[in-house]
Parts: structure tokens; C-alpha cells; sequence
């Protein structure tokens, strides 16, 4: 397979399907947004953590291949000719958005109450979790943006959002588990117009 095809010098770049759009379409956006959360994941995964959360994060980190080349897809070209679907792959589905809800559940239990927000930070690892957590919202944020445009399978929406939340959590346990202190945000008290 050649690397370079110099299709895309004048800024423009095929959909699965053929249909070519520029580079800066929504849809491109999103899924390149995907794409970098993927490897701030692949990133955390080789960091020193338990190995379960290892293989969560691979299990979620093929998912998001699976909606990247589901965005990748021209939606007028999903359905085949012949009635099957372009891409012979599964979907995320509604057992996947459980495992992370699962996940999340057995973290918190062992997690203390939250009574403040917390500062990112702590240690690297903690810090790459929350580097994760943050394209992730991005990467929802410019999905629903596209959903407006064109309707997303709504397990792509429900799984972007789960996912932060399982990245919030998990970089709790993190911080729990390798000793890093979790900072509260305090916000400073406004001074009154007298002081």
C-alpha cells in the first residue's frame, strides 16, 4: 500500500464511497478528532497502569476505529447496490456504552465522594487521562455539531459521552492508585465592592 497518493495536495479528501470533500469538511473534523483521541489513549494505555485498564482501553480504542470509519463513510453510500452495507463491520452498540457504565460503576465504588472539582494534574499519568478526557469531549462536541447537519447513529453520541466520563473517573483511580494528590478547585471568593 502507497502512503503518499498526492490526492489530496489541493486540500480536498475522499469519503469511503468516493464522494470527495475538503479537508476542513465537519465530517473530516470529526473523525480526525476521533483519531487523535485514539493515540492520547494508545499513549495512556503504555503507561505504567493495571492491566485491566489496558484492556479496556484497547477494547475502546478499537470502538473508536469502528466510528471513525463509520464517519468516514459517505452516508448517501453507506447501503450498497445489492442492499448490504458498505462497511462489514459491527457498530458500537448498546453493549459497548454498558462495559464503559460497568466500568465506571466498579471505579466509583471504590472512589471518594466528590465534593469539588478537581484540578488535572498530579502525576504524568493522571495528566495524560485528562489530556484524553479533554479531546473527547472536543470530539463529542464536533459530532453532535455534524448530527445537526447530517443524523449520526445515536450510539456514536451516547458512547462519546459515556467515554468522558469513564476517562473522568478513570483518572480519579488513577490518582488513587498510583498516590497523586487530587487538588480541589476552590474559587477565590469576589471581593466585595468595600474591600
Amino acid at each position: 500500500m502507497k502512503i503518499y497518493t498526492k490526492t489530496g495536495d489541493k486540500g480536498n479528501t475522499a469519503l469511503i464511497g468516493g464522494r470527495r470533500v475538503p479537508k476542513h469538511h465537519i465530517r473530516i473534523e470529526t473523525y480526525g478528532t476521533i483519531d487523535e483521541l485514539n493515540s492520547h489513549l494508545g499513549l495512556l494505555r503504555d503507561g505504567a497502569i493495571d492491566i485491566h485498564y489496558k484492556d479496556i482501553l484497547e477494547i475502546i480504542q478499537n470502538n473508536l476505529f469502528t466510528i471513525g470509519a463509520a464517519l468516514a463513510t459517505d452516508p448517501e453510500k453507506v447501503i450498497l447496490k445489492n442492499g448490504k452495507n458498505r462497511l462489514n463491520i459491527s457498530k458500537v452498540n448498546s453493549s459497548d456504552i454498558q462495559l464503559l457504565e460497568k466500568e465506571i460503576d466498579d471505579m466509583n465504588i471504590e472512589l471518594p465522594e466528590m465534593t469539588h472539582f478537581v484540578l488535572p494534574g498530579g502525576h504524568q499519568t493522571v495528566s495524560f487521562c485528562h489530556i484524553a478526557r479533554c479531546v473527547c469531549r472536543r470530539a463529542e462536541r464536533i459530532a453532535t455539531s455534524l448530527n445537526e447537519v447530517t443524523p449520526l447513529e445515536s450510539e456514536i453520541l451516547v458512547y462519546l459521552n459515556r467515554l468522558s466520563d469513564y476517562l473522568f473517573v478513570l483518572a480519579r483511580k488513577l490518582s488513587q492508585e498510583l498516590s497523586a494528590k487530587e487538588v480541589k478547585w476552590i474559587p477565590k471568593k469576589q471581593l466585595r465592592e468595600t474591600d
